[in-house]
């Protein structure tokens, strides 16, 4: 009889342990393995404003990101991430268990975003829309906030100025930003940019530094050839003090607004606009694109010299041929337009082939 209770006891131990010990590698399963797939090479989850937990959880499920989704679910219920899940950017590596990516998500712990403004943007709209593609906010989002003049006058712009406030570089941004937050964002960086430095030239210059924005979008306009810049900065800074109207075809093409124009003609020249220098002495209401930092920093370090024309080169390698007198510019043009000219009837010919 003892020993027959011996044998159930023992029995008995053996099965409790067994259990006690599924239960605990079902435990360890649950909140401790890792529970994301190794063979990816970037795992990342948005999560939306306005998901709901079961959109959360579906957008989880179907992006393949972890092994097991069953032990996650059951994780994410016992620490109810129903009632604390976050919007964001989250970012997974392959040694996070369930128990690391619930406290990631409750908590609100995503990986920064990199953003890259490139410049030589034309309007705000077309700002907006690169915005929406980058952040949590779409497009219309930034729009409204971009557009409105009460937020342009907070930070001290106009409409037609207020797109030089944005300096392009590479910021690192939660992307669940506001567009309110990224505009506050930038204008510190605004700040930052015009150091005492950059101030003294611009005074230096004679010049404020919305105005400093609104010719360095001419110059970039110009040329991208970044070592030219100066050089044509020093032009319109001649023609200024010289009180000679800029004539920069950028401007014309900007007042137009037409897409499809390739050469500024004598009829667009007429196009009755603040931003037609050919018509209008001295600078434009504002920037026609927003200036790089290359450009900003070619008009305050502007190259000295007594130019006060140029127009591309006959070579087409995207540079310049400078002249400080007409006659002198009009022997460029007429190079450049004879270039330009067989260029137009060598592309004729080979299309008639």
């Amino acid at each position: 009889m003892k020993k027959r209770t011996a044998i159930t006891v023992t029995i008995a131990a053996i099965v409790l342990t067994a259990l006690a010990a599924v239960a605990a590698y079902d435990y360890y399963r649950t909140f401790y393995a890792d529970n994301v797939s190794d063979s990816r090479d970037s795992d990342v989850l948005r999560i939306y404003r306005n998901y709901s937990y079961q959109q959360m959880l579906d957008s989880l499920k179907s992006s393949g990101i972890l092994t097991d989704f069953r032990t996650f679910e059951r994780a994410a219920g016992h620490m109810e991430l129903a009632t604390s899940f976050k919007p964001g950017y989250y970012v997974f590596d392959s040694v996070m268990s369930n128990k690391d990516i619930v406290r990631m998500i409750a908590n609100c712990w995503q990986k920064p975003v990199k953003v890259t403004i490139r410049g030589y943007i034309r309007s705000l709209e077309k700002f907006a829309s690169i915005l929406g593609t980058k952040f949590e906010a779409d497009s219309a989002s930034f729009a409204g906030v971009l557009t409105d003049r009460a937020v342009m006058q907070s930070y001290g712009f106009e409409e037609e100025s207020f797109i030089g406030m944005f300096i392009p570089n590479t910021y690192e941004f939660y992307w669940t930003a506001s567009p309110e937050e990224f505009v506050e964002r930038m204008n510190r960086e605004y700040t930052s940019f015009w150091t005492d430095e950059r101030k003294a030239k611009a005074k230096a210059a004679g010049m404020t530094q919305k105005e400093v924005s609104t010719l360095a979008a001419i110059v970039i306009s110009e040329t991208k050839y970044v070592p030219e810049m100066p050089t044509i900065a020093g032009v319109y800074i001649n023609r200024l003090r010289k009180g000679i109207p800029l004539q920069a075809d950028p401007t014309v093409l900007f007042a137009l607004n037409q897409k499809g124009i390739r050469r500024v003609l004598n009829k667009h020249l007429k196009v009755d606009s603040p931003y037609n220098t050919y018509i209008n002495k001295g600078l434009p209401p504002g920037p026609i694109t927003m200036p790089s930092i290359e450009s900003l920093d070619a008009v305050l370090n502007y190259q000295k010299h007594n130019y006060i024309y140029f127009c591309a080169r006959e070579t087409f390698d995207g540079r310049h041929n400078f002249a400080s007198t007409l006659s002198g510019h009009m022997a460029n043009a007429r190079a450049y337009h004879r270039a330009l000219n067989a260029k137009e009837r060598e592309k004729a010919l080979s299309n008639r082939k």
